[in-house]
């Protein structure tokens, strides 16, 4: 049996990450980086348009990094912001990112999360939520996004969690439009699989003649 679970990066984000960082001092210069892996991530046919990090909130130093792996991994809970928030609690040696000693951390992604890593980010000790495309651009190319607390940023406020919506989201929504475009898998499981595949011919239609500020409206 293998012990290496959250060994999960695909190879080309390992090497990318050994590299200088471009500087990533605003909130949509990471989310533009941010935006760039996803893309890769799909382009090197490594998973799905998602990807999400970790940061120090007080310096911008990057502290972990994910892509979405469901896919190839096999493995349903293998979303960005669950592998960057794990990524994180191992780097820093703490399940808790918020214990004393820590820096104050912050999670950036591409589009906000869905209901499995919205409960995700109470437990995590994250300060900052940071987001992309909204969940109605996921679930407008056919993800099942689940059924989230209808007040979830509200929730996550009162958890002193901060939340700030649509850095970059024009960017954000135009990988997960051409990633329906090109054809690529809306990988939803359970009742959700049933729910994608009802919609995804005439979305992915939709989404090649869509334009990112169409997208938007």
């Amino acid at each position: 049996m293998s012990r290496q679970l959250f060994n999960t990066a695909p190879d080309w984000l390992e090497a990318q990450l050994t590299e200088p960082l471009p500087g990533m001092h605003t909130d949509e210069q990471r989310m533009r980086w941010l935006i760039a892996l996803a893309r890769k991530n799909v382009e090197r046919q490594t998973g799905g348009p998602f990807a999400a990090a970790i940061f120090d909130m007080n310096s911008g130093k990057l502290i972990s990094a994910g892509v979405n792996r469901v896919e190839p991994l096999n493995a349903s809970i293998a979303h960005a912001e669950m592998l960057a928030i794990t990524g994180a609690q191992q780097v820093l040696g703490s399940f808790n990112l918020a214990a004393d000693g820590l820096p104050a951390c912050e999670l950036l992604t591409s589009s906000e999360p869905c209901a499995m890593c919205f409960g995700a980010l109470p437990w995590s000790g994250i300060r900052r939520l940071v987001c992309g495309a909204r969940a109605e651009d996921a679930e407008r190319i056919g993800f099942d996004e689940g059924p989230k607390h209808p007040d979830w940023i509200g929730e996550l406020e009162r958890r002193s969690i901060a939340v700030q919506r649509d850095v970059c989201r024009e960017q954000a929504v135009a990988v997960l439009n051409d990633y329906v475009a090109s054809g690529c898998t809306i990988y939803n499981g359970g009742k959700g699989a049933e729910l994608g595949s009802v919609h995804i011919k005439s979305e992915r239609s939709a989404a090649s003649e869509m334009r990112p500020d169409k997208a938007l409206e």
